[in-house]
């Protein structure tokens, strides 16, 4: 059985129209939710980037089922890992445990306002290494000091501890990063169907643990609307997370895919036939994904895509997958 997700993608709604989302996402029957973490969106289309903590803490009050889980923070640059342990207790607790941390190493486009520079994937992995033993180090209400590498912590320690921690997902696109989940990990993360990526997490510790998908799709009752919603705010996506954690700003990211057509991102399911979006799933179920979150394309398309998702989407791929 494979649980289905709701995406609170902020770089495409505004915070309070996201928990609104979140909630008639519930109420639609979501088995799950994930929640992007931006500064900046990916392209000016999308037109929005609030603080993801803030509106999960509002989620967490308006919602009452539904878990809620970064996808994903990175808790080495704009944060301090020490900080994202706190918020991610905090979060725990609002959420009467429906909390799951969900990190990695981060995208340029979002890190890069700190002015701590951009090191190489390496560095980055070292670093979220090292992140996670400090987010750990507090969940178990240590007093915390130590010198790192990377980061320093001085005498930190959590006041408000959930009696049990957020599960810590991490997110992984090669064999560096499934090693680092194998090892460090209680659930992996990815946004494509690529079987190696869960034999490698396996192979690294990773067996028997939850693993989480992602999935882009356009409803619209009009199927070339739905294309030209696709290509307007997400014809960034195909490019790779080799390229896509690398560019600096939603400009490098319209340059970049200035030469891709709405015939190139039909990839992704677009329209009303749910028998697409339910093919689309399917590779990730053949790969061994556990959960997939589906992420609908444009802010303002969420309140019928909601609709059509108790109605029509969610059986279909309830009856095809469990």
């Amino acid at each position: 059985m494979v649980r289905i997700g709701y995406t609170m993608m902020t770089e495409q709604a505004g915070p309070r129209d996201l928990v609104d989302h979140v909630v008639r996402a519930e109420e639609a029957g979501f088995d799950f939710s994930v929640t992007s973490d931006h500064f900046f969106p990916w392209l000016r289309s999308q037109g929005h980037a609030p603080y993801a903590w803030s509106v999960l803490g509002a989620a967490a009050q308006a919602t009452s089922r539904i878990p809620l889980m970064t996808y994903v923070t990175c808790p080495t640059f704009r944060y301090h890992p020490a900080v994202v342990a706190q918020k991610a207790a905090t979060m725990q607790l609002l959420s009467e445990g429906r909390f799951r941390l969900g990190l990695g190493s981060g995208e340029n486009l979002n890190e890069h306002v700190v002015g701590g520079g951009w090191p190489s994937v390496d560095v980055r992995h070292e670093m979220l290494e090292e992140a996670v033993e400090i987010i750990r180090a507090l969940f178990e209400g240590r007093h915390v000091t130590r010198h790192g590498t990377h980061f320093d912590v001085d005498s930190a320690r959590l006041w408000d501890l959930p009696d049990e921690p957020p599960p810590i997902g991490l997110a992984v696109s090669g064999d560096r990063s499934c090693a680092l989940a194998g090892r460090l990990a209680d659930l992996v993360i990815a946004t494509e169907p690529e079987p190696g990526l869960l034999e490698a997490f396996d192979r690294h510790g990773g067996t028997g643990k939850p693993r989480v998908g992602q999935l882009p799709v356009s409803y619209d009752a009009d199927r070339e609307t739905a294309v030209r919603r696709a290509h307007a705010q997400f014809r960034w996506f195909g490019s790779g997370w080799k390229v896509n954690s690398e560019l600096p700003h939603p400009d490098s990211f319209e340059a970049a895919t200035r030469f891709v057509t709405p015939d190139d991102v039909v990839a992704i399911p677009c329209g009303d036939d749910p028998e697409d979006f339910v093919e689309a799933v399917r590779p990730y179920v053949e790969a061994g994904f556990t959960e997939v979150a589906l992420v609908q394309i444009g802010g303002d398309a969420q309140p019928a895509y909601l609709d059509w998702s108790e109605k029509t989407l969610l059986p279909a791929l309830r009856g095809a997958f469990g």
